[in-house]
């Protein structure tokens, strides 16, 4: 009902279990997956992780009750573009969805007080900022990525068209090795480059 309220959005599918909600996914033309985390039959981190391991670039982003920063961890690991909570407002989650349909990263703010702390204290990369095979503005882009900004407020930053930062973001995960921009931007704060 909420996400129907905003006539750009309009709910494919519905899903009351995580082994359906790939069937689901797999079924339709899906642009964004709402998925919960917990849910019977299959979790939604498995549904996550099944779902992206098919299509990679599949949108998910995590709307749950759970405030839990190993769901979020894990949920963003397995390439979800974000985690929100239910008690969000309803512009809240309209305004998410259309972030990460344009490649944003979204986190409910509590959840973010309690997951970037452990991103940034966890163990650094072996590789040092110097060894990484990025130019300087791949380096500069990554940061961007790292700080949450979407592709077009780092075309606006950087004078860049959005096709040309979506190519240097294409070429930055070839290059890294990484699925998508979730994984880029925790390795951006991973390696000091955020």
């Amino acid at each position: 009902m909420i996400i129907e309220q905003d006539p750009r959005l309009k709910v494919a599918a519905e899903a009351e279990n995580g082994e359906e909600a790939v069937r689901q996914f797999e079924k339709h033309l899906i642009d964004i997956t709402l998925m919960d985390i917990r849910m019977p039959v299959l979790s939604g981190l498995e549904a996550i992780r099944r779902i992206r391991s098919r299509r990679p670039d599949a949108k998910i982003l995590v709307l749950t009750t759970f405030n839990d920063d190993e769901y979020a961890l894990k949920a963003l690991e397995l390439g979800a573009c974000g985690y929100l909570l239910k008690d969000a407002e309803p512009r809240k989650l309209i305004d998410a969805i259309h972030s990460a349909l344009r490649g944003g990263m979204i986190l409910h703010d509590t959840v973010a007080a309690k997951v970037m702390p452990r991103l940034l204290t966890r163990p650094k990369a072996e590789t040092r900022t110097q060894d990484l095979p990025l130019t300087p503005r791949e380096r500069t882009i990554v940061r961007l990525v790292g700080e949450g900004l979407s592709n077009r407020e780092i075309s606006d930053e950087l004078g860049l068209s959005v096709g040309t930062v979506k190519n240097h973001i294409s070429q930055i995960l070839q290059k890294l090795e990484l699925r998508d921009r979730t994984q880029l931007a925790i390795y951006a704060l991973k390696n000091d480059l955020a």
